[in-house]
């Protein structure tokens, strides 16, 4: 999955973030950049949410129920962060002051995120062209063919590049902003949001997974999971593909269609992911050295440890400890 760190100026706190409304939009896709944005900092603000409306008001939404008393699309032109959390009709083009505002959003070094279909509003705007993107696995041979300029990646749960971030469909919106949060705040308090949400921090395996009826949970996909838990807490470890397969009596071939049936990934990316996360969270919240946090992370050696973050985060554990150690990424978590 694309998961990289940009060297875009961070914005100071509080990011400001406008979400755009407009008319048929899904309530669970609007509220998903103010749950996680705003209502999981409702303690110590981070972020300032606001909905903008990119058409006139009362915007009707999927429910049939109308949104009022929204800001005007103009006050997003001095936002952070410009949000579209989705699109009512692929085959409609957006308002052009919508357009407008992306592309010029953009330029002035403005994130732009489109979740699920909004990922068609950004690529409307020009702003995807020559970028790689993914969209709901749905629509994304509709999407390569209206934009070919477009390289889409229909298989992953969200990209980053450039100042843009894309997501596949609908609950894959909450991955695309944990990781904007991941990005920004670091990796604990995404954690922690994640915990308060009740959803995965990070998920290792990619919309392909959902293109076809998944295998039904049996009592090996059970043993299996419960499998996962006990490696998470023992990633220092050594773990292979045959000794996780002996773990819970499978064959090779079995655990391994298994295991991307449950995960969506290979052994390997979902330990590698794994590991990572608890480097991050170490590093941000303990003075561990580089080489003991390589180590409790079953990275084996500091120069292992750097070399992943350089491919997976593009940066070091230093930079990443530099940014994000302390009481931000390290606070209070208690639920």
């Amino acid at each position: 999955m694309a998961a990289n760190l940009e060297t875009r100026r961070a914005p100071p706190l509080p990011i400001r973030v406008a979400v755009i409304a407009f008319r048929g939009i899904s309530p669970f896709h609007l509220s998903i950049p103010g749950v996680v944005f705003g209502e999981a900092f409702a303690k110590s603000p981070a972020f300032e949410v606001f909905v903008c409306a990119a058409e006139a008001q009362p915007l009707r939404t999927s429910m049939g129920y109308e949104l009022s008393g929204l800001r005007h699309l103009a006050e997003a032109v001095t936002a952070d962060v410009i949000v579209v959390p989705s699109w009512r009709d692929v085959e409609e083009r957006p308002p052009e002051p919508l357009l407008q505002l992306l592309r010029a959003a953009h330029a002035r070094g403005a994130e732009v995120i489109g979740l699920c279909l909004g990922a068609h509003v950004l690529a409307e705007a020009g702003l995807l062209a020559g970028k790689r993107a993914t969209t709901h696995w749905e629509y994304a041979k509709g999407m390569a063919k209206r934009y070919p300029e477009v390289e889409l990646l229909a298989d992953v749960l969200y990209v980053e590049e450039s100042g843009l971030m894309t997501s596949a469909g609908t609950a894959a919106g909450i991955d695309a902003c944990l990781q904007f949060v991941r990005k920004r705040l670091g990796s604990s308090k995404a954690t922690e949001i994640a915990r308060r949400l009740v959803v995965a921090p990070h998920r290792s395996g990619g919309q392909a997974q959902f293109i076809r009826q998944p295998l039904p949970l049996t009592q090996g996909s059970s043993r299996l999971s419960s499998l996962l838990a006990e490696v998470r807490g023992k990633l220092h470890e050594p773990h292979t593909l045959d000794s996780l397969a002996a773990a819970v009596h499978m064959s090779r071939r079995h655990f391994t269609r298994v295991f991307r049936t449950i995960t969506g990934t290979t052994v390997h990316q979902w330990l590698l992911t794994e590991r990572l996360q608890l480097a991050q969270n170490l590093l941000e919240c303990t003075d561990q050295s580089i080489e003991a946090v390589a180590g409790l992370a079953g990275f084996g050696s500091a120069e292992s440890l750097r070399l992943h973050f350089r491919r997976r985060l593009k940066t070091s554990p230093q930079q990443w400890r530099r940014a994000f150690q302390g009481e931000l990424a390290c606070g209070n978590t208690a639920d």
